[in-house]
C-alpha cells in the first residue's frame, strides 16, 4: 500500500524514504530539474543521490494533481490538459519492454509490468478501468472507448514507473496514466508525464525500491519554496533557466 500523509502541514509519511524532486521555473514550464533523495528515517536531513537531471514536463507545463498533498481548489488538472501534476504522489510500479524473467525485472524493487500487445492504459473516464493499467486479454467485456498501449512501436516506455496520481479511487475526468517514461527528446514536452533520458529513466527505475515508499514530488518554484519547509522537503533543486 501507498504511504499516507502524516498531518495536513507535512503530508509526507515518515515510512517514504527516496524522493523525486522535479522543481520547474513556473507553472507553464515544459522543462525541469528532477533531483533524487533519500533518507534513513523521518527525523533525517533528505540526502541528495546523483546529479539533477534535465526533463520535459506536460506541454501545457503543470497542475495541481490528487495526491498525498492537500487539495488545492485552481489550476487542477484534468483529463487531457496537457498538463503534468503538481504536488506529492507514490511511485507504484515500474514498466518496460523487458521480459518478466530477464535480468532487469528480477532486480526490480517495485513491482514490474511487462509491456505486450495486450498491455492497455485506460484513459476513458467513462470506463470502469479508468486510470488502471489492464491486461485486456482478461477483461471479459471492455468498456473503454480510447486507452494508450504499453508496448509502442518507439522507446518510450522501454522504461518507466508508475505515478499514482488520482490513485484509489479515481475520480473520472481527474487526470490518468501519469508516468516517469523517456522523452522523444531533449526539451521535447509529453501530453502530461515527467519523461527524461534513457539512461536517467535506467537508473532512476533500478534505484527505486518499494520498502522506501518511493514519492515524487513535482512542483513550480515559487510553490516549491513557499511549502518546503511546511512539507519537509528537501533544499538544492533549482528549476531550468
Amino acid at each position: 500500500m501507498p504511504p499516507s500523509p502524516t498531518t495536513v502541514s507535512s503530508p509526507i509519511a515518515a515510512s517514504s524514504r527516496q524522493l523525486l524532486l522535479v522543481v520547474a521555473p513556473a507553472w507553464d514550464s515544459k522543462a525541469a530539474r528532477l533531483r533524487r533523495f533519500e533518507r534513513t528515517g523521518n527525523d533525517d536531513d533528505w540526502q541528495p543521490v546523483g546529479p539533477a537531471i534535465a526533463v520535459s514536463l506536460g506541454r501545457a507545463g503543470l497542475a495541481w494533481g490528487r495526491g498525498f498533498h492537500p487539495p488545492v481548489e485552481e489550476r487542477e488538472k484534468s483529463e487531457g490538459d496537457g498538463c503534468a501534476p503538481a504536488g506529492i504522489f507514490a511511485i507504484t510500479a515500474l514498466f518496460g519492454y523487458a521480459a518478466p524473467d530477464s535480468p532487469f525485472a528480477r532486480a526490480a524493487r517495485l513491482p514490474y509490468l511487462a509491456a505486450t500487445p495486450d498491455l492497455k492504459a485506460i484513459d476513458d473516464p467513462a470506463s470502469a478501468h479508468y486510470n488502471r493499467i489492464v491486461d485486456q486479454s482478461t477483461v471479459a467485456d471492455p468498456d473503454w472507448a480510447s486507452c494508450e498501449d504499453m508496448l509502442r512501436p518507439d522507446e518510450r516506455y522501454a522504461v518507466g514507473a508508475v505515478v499514482a496520481h488520482n490513485a484509489e479511487p479515481p475520480v473520472p475526468g481527474a487526470g490518468s496514466c501519469i508516468f516517469l517514461h523517456v522523452w522523444a527528446g531533449q526539451g521535447v514536452p509529453t501530453a502530461g508525464c515527467t519523461a527524461m533520458a534513457l539512461a536517467d529513466m535506467s537508473e532512476i527505475a533500478g534505484w527505486l525500491d518499494a520498502s522506501a515508499a518511493p514519492l515524487l514530488v513535482q512542483l513550480p518554484q515559487a510553490e516549491y519554496a513557499a511549502r518546503r519547509a511546511a512539507w519537509g522537503l528537501p533544499t538544492g533543486s533549482m528549476p531550468m533557466r
